[in-house]
Parts: structure tokens; C-alpha cells; sequence
């Protein structure tokens, strides 16, 4: 039986995950269905957007719990107390110019049951010292590695050695049902080539807590939940 204290992260697919701490859950960046696959019923008590674009941006999927009729939507930058929970909105940009690509992206960091979880949402650059600065003692980092739209593998082994999680959960790569258009090349095979570890077998969730984090740096590959 897995304890009760113990928090459960499930992916839900693209940069879409489900947060589930003692008394609250979150979901980062639900999708529309134009990535190529269906973005699965979910319901949460806080919704974080990194940027408004319908691969990251689909709250009307996302249903409220029995605390709230509709998940509080957090979507730029900023500090926010929600339930008890501390999330603090990072500026940052689409793309390695400044945004005049892609425009602006939010981090966000997650204060959660003892634990801090930054998603880096559609980063496109290395972060500057006043971001790393405010992503101090991260445990675990939601990272894209796909490319062409966000950092890619190399960039993103850079960035991981800016901030230096324990735990990092690769996001927003090419996968068998990603669309064939949509852009995205880099797999996760080629992350983890790129960055030269191995990760575990693909989990169906990551259950942890503060005392159960490792002491070396993992990286954890997440199996889409259908």
C-alpha cells in the first residue's frame, strides 16, 4: 500500500502532468487534441499555463474536485498561495531571442508536501543568474528536450546543470504518436544518448517524497497515461 503521505506524478502526455500531493492536485500545460493524440479527463485543484498556445493551454478539459467546482488557473508570472500551496511564476521566453520568435514562457515553482518541482513549461534558452536564482534547491525539474520549438537535448543537459535537481523528468519530445508534422524530432532515446545515463523503465507514475528522494541524480522517463 502506498502511503498516504507519499506524493504521485503521472504524465499525462506532451508537457501535461498530474500532481497529487496529501490535500491538492495540480496539472501543468493540459493539450488539445492536435498534438495527435487525446489529452485524458482530469480533474485538479490548481492549473498552471506556461504560455498560451493550444498545445499547452486546454483548460476547459480539466474539471474541479470536491474543494473546488473549477481548478484555480494560474498563467504568468507571480506569486501565488493556493490551497496551501506556494507556486511562483518565473518570466522567461519561448525561444533564444528574446521572444520575438515565439513570445513569453512561465516556470513555475511548485512548494508542495516538503518538496520544490519546477516545470520549465516551452523554455527556450539557458536561464539567466536571477532565474536560477529564484529555482534555488529544485528537486524535481520538468524538462523539455524535443527541440525545434524549446531547448533541445545538448541545451537541455545545460540547463539541468544549472539548476542540478535530484530528480529529472524529460517532457515535450518526439513520440510514435506525435504528430508527423508538428515538428518535434528529438526522442527520448536521444536525450538519454545525448546526455550519456540511463534512466529507469518507463514508470507508470513517480511516487515520492522528501525522505525517499535519491541522493545521485536520476533521471525518470514517465509512461504517457492513455
Amino acid at each position: 500500500m502506498i502511503n498516504s503521505m507519499m506524493m504521485e506524478i503521472a504524465y499525462l502526455g506532451h508537457s501535461c502532468f498530474r500532481i497529487k500531493g496529501k490535500k491538492n492536485i495540480i496539472i501543468t500545460d493540459p493539450y488539445k487534441d492536435n498534438v495527435g493524440f487525446k489529452m485524458p479527463r482530469a480533474s485538479a485543484d490548481i492549473v498552471t499555463i506556461s504560455h498560451h498556445h493550444q498545445d499547452h493551454n486546454n483548460i476547459d478539459v480539466i474539471k474541479g474536485t470536491t474543494k473546488r467546482k473549477e481548478p484555480f488557473v494560474i498563467d504568468g508570472p507571480g506569486e501565488y498561495e493556493v490551497n496551501g500551496v506556494s507556486i511562483f511564476g518565473i518570466a522567461s521566453f519561448h525561444d533564444d531571442s528574446g521572444g520575438s520568435k515565439r513570445g513569453e514562457n512561465t516556470i513555475y515553482l511548485i512548494n508542495l508536501d516538503g518538496l520544490r518541482l519546477a516545470h520549465l513549461g516551452d523554455l527556450g534558452h539557458k536561464l539567466s543568474e536571477e532565474q536560477l536564482e529564484e529555482l534555488n534547491g529544485v528537486d524535481i525539474l520538468f524538462i523539455p528536450v524535443g527541440g525545434t520549438y524549446t531547448i533541445d537535448d545538448n541545451q537541455a543537459i545545460e540547463v539541468i546543470g544549472q539548476i542540478e535537481p535530484r530528480i529529472i523528468v524529460p517532457m515535450h519530445y518526439k513520440t510514435p504518436d506525435l504528430k508527423p508534422d508538428f515538428g518535434i524530432e528529438i526522442t527520448i532515446g536521444d536525450f538519454l544518448k545525448t546526455i550519456g545515463e540511463k534512466a529507469n523503465k518507463a514508470k507508470d507514475k513517480l511516487v515520492i517524497s522528501r525522505d525517499k528522494l535519491p541522493q545521485e541524480r536520476e533521471i525518470v522517463v514517465l509512461k504517457r497515461k492513455r
